[in-house]
């Protein structure tokens, strides 16, 4: 997981400090994953489609959007995927390695 933590020298009118946590994490693959049914139901209705090719946009730029999403959305999963296996198998050695207590 990728973490980004700020702490700026100059905090706001009446406070000691000022700090600034971002942080990704795999399960933001769920919210990405909802957003894309959600779409693909609107679009496969083109519903509201009219309003941005009216302003320019072509059509095929959604369709392009929607592949990049499923392809975030798979690079997620596998990360999530070697996750889950690396950490099955940490516990395992653990359990392996681990002396029994009577």
């Amino acid at each position: 997981n990728n973490v980004k933590t700020a702490v700026c020298d100059i905090p706001p009118r009446g406070l000691r400090m000022s700090a600034t946590f971002i942080g990704n994490n795999t399960s933001i693959q769920e919210l990405f994953s909802r957003i894309s049914e959600q779409f693909g139901a609107m679009f496969r209705r083109k519903a509201f489609l009219h309003w941005y090719t009216g302003e320019g946009m072509d059509e095929m730029e959604f369709t392009e959007a929607h592949s990049n999403m499923m392809d975030l959305i798979n690079e997620y999963s596998s990360i999530r995927m070697l996750e889950s296996t690396m950490t099955r198998t940490s516990t395992q050695r653990s359990t392996i390695t681990s002396p029994r207590r009577n």
